[in-house]
């Protein structure tokens, strides 16, 4: 079928519009609009049009034209206007309009690039299914496509913005059912380390077991288990910085509730969620977050960061150096302790799902490497130990055995309960 007789079939649909048409062409030529394709495949329709009706006195091809083009109106001696195309119900006569709605809707967002993206409606959607069927889609581009790419180069000129497809600040997301813009803002990712420096705090925010958040008498109406994590005293700063609706934290791996995290801090990456603002002094916001934690974490070596970073930190495999400070259940001497750690050292560690965490575990036997062991501190009543060791190791049934479920362990190689009472973690390689 050539294209004058598509185009013949597209006009016995009903009245199109330039854009409507020229999508239909839209594969077969560049360096043309949609418009200037349809208005140029509707100028040749017309010319042939009125060639059959002076040679031939065949003029319903031009009837069918005349509400889809003002040179078929004429040549018919008719005074008619063109009437509002059927397949997009006249939604590219008022493409200024959606750029205006979209100028309100980004109305005090800071943004550099933009992508305009379109939820069409069942109607439109309906509309162009019916085109195609009758008339075919070889050569078609769909109707959001158009409409983003038009709304697109109009809100650039407006906004003095730039269109990034692959990963804009800003989706500018059309509905066109609802007449409304929705906006759906890129995050922004800042990267840095974490010392917890006090004992009881969480690292993620951690919902009261009892109402599950809603807030209940246990809580105190708080919903939290916690009242507060490392999450929360660095995630208001960031929301303040940012003018975010919220935040989500992102460590490389997490220390227990009861432990320290010292040394260099654990690598974290905190999201900030629809922000308003994309740039801040990190600087600025690494004093802010350390002055009103108020000594219970610090952060250090703040950075800005994407997406996949969160991917690389929670794939990352990170060996832990640990301090513990072990108890045991009878008098034990230096050199037996001493004797059990070089024991320790360099062993493969078989570990079944400790207990402690075994309703959110799966019950397997896990391998993991203490690297190296050594005694710190030898007293009456405890030791000082330091443990280098795989990710993944659980140290305090390396300690403690688990009731055998770790082996070997410090408590099964001296034959006494060995309790960790305190651990820190000095160190995360990653």
């Amino acid at each position: 079928m050539t294209i004058m007789q598509t185009a013949a079939r597209i006009i016995e649909e009903g009245p199109i519009c330039d854009n409507c048409m020229g999508r239909q062409f839209a594969r077969l030529l560049t360096g043309l609009t949609n418009a200037e394709r349809g208005e140029a495949i509707k100028l040749s329709l017309s010319l042939e049009a009125a060639r059959l009706m002076k040679e031939e006195g065949y003029k319903d091809l031009l009837e069918k034209l005349a509400p889809s083009n003002s040179y078929a109106c004429k040549t018919l001696n008719a005074s008619c206007e063109e009437e509002e195309c059927w397949v997009c119900i006249g939604i590219f006569d008022n493409l200024d309009e959606w750029v205006d709605r979209a100028m309100q809707a980004l109305e005090g967002i800071e943004y550099s690039t933009f992508v305009v993206g379109t939820k069409v409606s069942g109607l439109l959607a309906e509309n162009e299914e019916i085109l195609w069927a009758e008339c075919g889609a070889d050569y078609a581009e769909q109707l959001k496509t158009e409409l983003n790419r038009e709304i697109g180069k109009r809100l650039a000129a407006r906004s003095g913005k730039e269109v990034n497809i692959k990963m804009p600040d800003v989706v500018v997301m059309l509905d066109i059912a609802e007449e409304n813009i929705i906006l759906e803002i890129r995050s922004v990712y800042v990267e840095g380390r974490y010392r917890k420096l006090v004992r009881g705090i969480p690292q993620t925010r951690w919902p009261c077991r009892k109402c599950k958040g809603k807030g209940c008498q246990s809580c105190d109406n708080t919903g939290k288990q916690y009242p507060e994590s490392v999450d929360e005293l660095v995630s208001e700063p960031v929301i303040e910085a940012f003018g975010s609706d919220d935040t989500k934290f992102h460590g490389a791996g997490r220390e227990d509730i009861d432990a320290l995290m010292l040394g260099a801090g654990r690598p974290f990456v905190i999201e900030a969620l629809n922000p308003g603002r994309r740039d801040y002094n990190l600087s600025d916001l690494e004093e802010q977050i350390n002055s009103k934690a108020d000594g219970k974490i610090e952060v250090e070596g703040l950075k800005f960061a994407d997406k996949a970073r969160v991917q690389t930190l929670k794939n990352s495999t990170a060996d832990k150096v640990y301090k513990l400070k072990v108890t045991f259940s009878a008098p034990v001497t230096e050199d037996a302790i001493r004797s059990a750690l070089e024991d320790l050292k360099g062993n493969l560690i078989e570990q079944r799902t400790p207990q402690r965490v075994s309703h959110r575990r799966a019950d397997l036997v896990r391998k993991r490497q203490v690297h190296s062991i050594e005694l710190l501190e030898y007293h009456q009543d405890h030791a000082i130990i330091r443990v280098d060791c795989e990710g993944g190791l659980y140290v305090k049934e390396l300690i403690s055995s688990d009731e055998g479920r770790t082996t070997p362990s410090l408590a099964g190689l001296l034959g006494i309960d060995a309790m960790v009472e305190e651990l820190d973690v000095v160190d995360v390689k990653i």
